[in-house]
């Protein structure tokens, strides 16, 4: 999401089509695999989420209360490193766009500790609601985000970014949503303070589709943040 100054940010949109968010906000279907089932055939598949601009304040924050609750929002700085304590996760980043196609490329499938950040977007800590996303396994096992849905209201993630600030975020929620029937204004809506969405995919796998039939999300605020 390195977009400028939270003036014009741009939000990931979902068309019909198929993959890991196939349908609505869905990446290859190797891309983000729940549990210990693997992908072997359809890692290559494009993603098929949009961009679409929005300005600020045009949508309510997704989570009751948002304003309240959050720390004001950080000026642009990319995203370094994704830290999540409670399931394991130390990452690298690589910022992910939108294709030729139009649909949103998805991290590189051979390495299995990488996450990728919308680079249309709010930067982490930003105002406005940054996304990320990973690979829960891929061909060759587990992945960065295998246990992403068992995070709970109240864990905390940590994003370094390459102005040497770590940001803090508290999940608000962890839910699974059908692709068909994906919640994009939820999901992707502007939002009056610095949030950010974690996204991979769940539910049940679909041998005949070679992909997962939900898609798991993590909505948490900007709670602290501090100088490396």
């Amino acid at each position: 999401m390195a977009h400028q100054q939270p003036s014009q940010p741009n939000s990931p949109r979902i068309a019909p089509g198929s993959g890991l968010f196939s349908r609505r906000l869905m990446w290859p279907a190797g891309a983000f695999l729940l549990g210990t089932l693997l992908v072997y055939n359809s890692i290559d598949t494009p993603a098929d989420p949009k961009p679409q601009q929005s300005r600020p304040g045009a949508a309510a924050a997704a989570r009751p209360g948002a304003a309240a609750r959050s720390i004001p929002a950080l000026p642009q700085s990319v995203p370094k490193r994704l830290m999540i304590p409670e399931i394991a996760v130390d990452a690298p980043f690589t910022p992910l766009s939108i294709g030729a196609s139009g649909q949103l490329n998805a991290p590189p499938g051979e390495n299995k500790n990488l996450v990728g950040w919308f680079q249309g977007g709010a930067t982490p800590g930003e105002r406005g609601a940054s996304i990320v996303a990973g690979h829960v396994d891929t061909k060759t096992g587990p992945a960065v985000f295998m246990q992403l849905s068992s995070l709970k209201k109240g864990s905390k993630i940590d994003i370094t970014r390459a102005d040497g600030i770590v940001a803090t975020f508290k999940v608000d929620a962890v839910e699974t949503f059908s692709k068909a029937q994906f919640p994009n204004d939820r999901v992707y809506a502007d939002t009056p303070d610095a949030q950010l969405r974690v996204i991979t995919c769940g539910g049940a796998y679909n041998r005949a589709a070679k992909d997962y039939e939900s898609n798991v999300v993590v909505f948490a605020h900007l709670a602290a943040t501090a100088r490396k």
